[in-house]
């Protein structure tokens, strides 16, 4: 058992370190400019997956109107159609059958989602 001085030395640090560091960074996808390395870069996935995260990012409104219900739904549609994209690349590319029947129960929530958007978006015009 630790002394509540040798517990506190050891965890003490611990807490200082970030938790997350060897965890996936939500924007190293984004940011990576050297790309990925190896046989992932000749993978027809890759280029597809790719270009869902370019295409998201180019749709992705740079201003926002203020109205909060609209420019809610402005950033939700390329973030659906991304998710969209990514699930038809796992559909289309991959191995496991239970992924990819998720896959797909995944393609046909987020199109009726995206088309709901898409729809309240037109039938609310602009600001």
């Amino acid at each position: 058992m630790l002394s509540p001085l040798a517990f506190a030395l050891a965890f003490g640090a611990y807490a200082q370190e970030p938790h997350y560091k060897d965890a996936i960074q939500p924007n190293i996808i984004a940011t990576d400019s050297t790309g990925v390395t190896g046989t992932a870069d000749a993978a027809p996935s890759t280029a597809a997956f790719k270009d869902a995260r370019d295409e998201m990012l180019q749709e992705t409104p740079k201003q926002l109107t203020g109205d909060v219900d609209r420019d809610f739904v402005k950033m939700m549609i390329p973030e659906h159609r991304s998710i969209l994209a990514m699930a038809q690349v796992v559909r289309d590319y991959g191995e496991d059958p239970a992924l990819r029947s998720r896959a797909g129960q995944i393609i046909a929530r987020e199109q009726a989602e995206l088309d709901w958007m898409i729809a309240w978006y037109e039938a609310h015009g602009t600001p």
